[in-house]
């Protein structure tokens, strides 16, 4: 683990791994770095580096209360590849991480080698959507993380994985009970903000990997659908039984279209 004082917040990340070319994984809301130990663990020994950053807000870097733009977010994580000497990237997000990482294909185009984008999708938030995000985030500085937690685990796991992966289901419960509610309730607010990402996906020149479960309570097969016509390079995964979190609920599946996606990239 390490940090680094960027854009007057502190930014904790790992980074494992020592080839020249790099992937940047991106969390989801409401969870922190840790989501991608597996991918970490698996890919540690690979030729490339993999840098893992807890999102301002979360985990182990600064809260900031109030509202947290996606375009923060991004430039916080170019911020972070300027630090360490990286020019260009793969990144892979999950969720709202996958909405982060297509704000940052729309702020920094020429920076992206590649995509994944797991369990998200690209369309604004509609007038109904930001008035429920903006309760929720209410509701958050109110009660706090616990019972928000309780509510939504089976929404984030497939009942299937919640009762065949304990760990992993305690591991999500754990990280989503231990996340500040003024970073979580900061990035739901920035979150109802964000923008359409479909003009971004078609832009994008670069190859991307697609990959839901057919058992997601937020992502759609529509959604899914949609991501990989957009992305005229892109190959899409689709996984039985597997709700929010494919890296964790089948890790295995999923790490194996990530390191063939990796072996393509040009």
């Amino acid at each position: 683990m390490a940090f680094a004082e960027l854009n007057d917040v502190t930014i904790a990340y790992d980074d494992v791994g020592a080839g020249e070319d790099t992937l940047l994984f991106v969390h989801g809301h409401p969870f922190n770095r840790s989501m991608w130990r597996p991918q970490l663990d698996a890919l540690r020994d690979s030729s490339w580096r993999i840098l893992a950053p807890d999102l301002r807000g979360y985990g182990e870097s600064t809260v900031v209360p109030g509202q947290t733009a996606f375009g923060a977010f991004a430039t916080d994580l170019a911020a972070l590849l300027d630090h360490l000497g990286i020019e260009r990237v793969v990144l892979c997000g999950l969720s709202m991480g996958g909405q982060i990482v297509m704000e940052f294909c729309r702020q920094y185009p020429t920076r992206v080698r590649g995509v994944v984008l797991a369990a998200t999708h690209p369309v604004a938030e509609t007038e109904h959507g930001k008035q429920v995000r903006a309760a929720m985030a209410d509701r958050l500085l109110r009660e706090g993380m616990d019972g928000y937690a309780d509510e939504v685990l089976p929404k984030m796991l497939a009942p299937a994985s919640i009762a065949a992966l304990p760990s992993v289901a305690a591991h999500v419960l754990g990280m989503m009970r231990g996340t500040d509610p003024h970073g979580a309730a900061a990035a739901v607010r920035g979150r109802a903000e964000r923008p359409a990402y479909e003009p971004t996906l078609a832009a994008l020149t670069v190859p991307g990997l697609i990959c839901v479960g057919d058992a997601d309570a937020f992502t759609t097969r529509a959604d899914a659908d949609l991501m990989h016509r957009l992305i005229r390079r892109s190959q899409l995964l689709w996984i039985p039984g597997i709700g929010h979190m494919p890296n964790l609920e089948s890790t295995r599946e999923f790490n194996a279209a990530l390191q063939g996606f990796l072996a393509a990239v040009p």
